[in-house]
């Protein structure tokens, strides 16, 4: 997938919450019509075992109430508090669980199968890649490897 203008990195933390903010992004990309196609699928909280559905799980959020929040305007860290009143407040601990949940997402667990054929598909073979996040990253042109992206979580 390409590099998409106004796309977060998923380690980028809004609150105490990495990927939290590359949801939003992707829904004002979309209310905009700016979102690529690609991205469109994975969209929300209705497919299993997407980041969009699992965050939304932790944040005890349901996606078309924070995609209707997000279109009433405000910051992400207005977002993220609304998020937290309106769902599930995470204390500390669970939020560094998290964060160290999402970024490890497939590998050695449930969704390993999926990540060799995605290296592929993308074009990808050679590149060190280990989890679903470290796709994502070197699909969008960046490199969490090089920059240890995962020390600022």
């Amino acid at each position: 997938m390409p590099h998409v203008p106004g796309l977060r990195s998923c380690y980028t933390k809004v609150g105490r919450l990495v990927y939290f903010g590359r949801m939003l992004d992707k829904i004002r990309l979309h209310a905009a019509g700016k979102l690529p196609a690609e991205y469109v699928a994975n969209l929300g909280d209705e497919k299993n075992l997407t980041l969009d559905r699992r965050c939304c799980q932790f944040l005890g959020v349901r996606y078309a109430d924070l995609r209707e929040r997000i279109q009433m305007g405000g910051t992400d860290d207005e977002v993220l508090a609304w998020a937290h009143a309106n769902g599930m407040s995470r204390p500390d601990e669970e939020c560094h669980m998290w964060n160290r949940f999402i970024v490890k997402l497939g590998w050695r667990d449930e969704r390993s199968h999926v990540l060799p054929q995605r290296i592929i598909d993308a074009g990808l073979t050679g590149k060190p890649i280990e989890t679903i996040i470290d796709h994502i990253e070197f699909d969008e042109g960046r490199d969490p490897v090089a920059a240890k992206a995962w020390d600022g979580i």
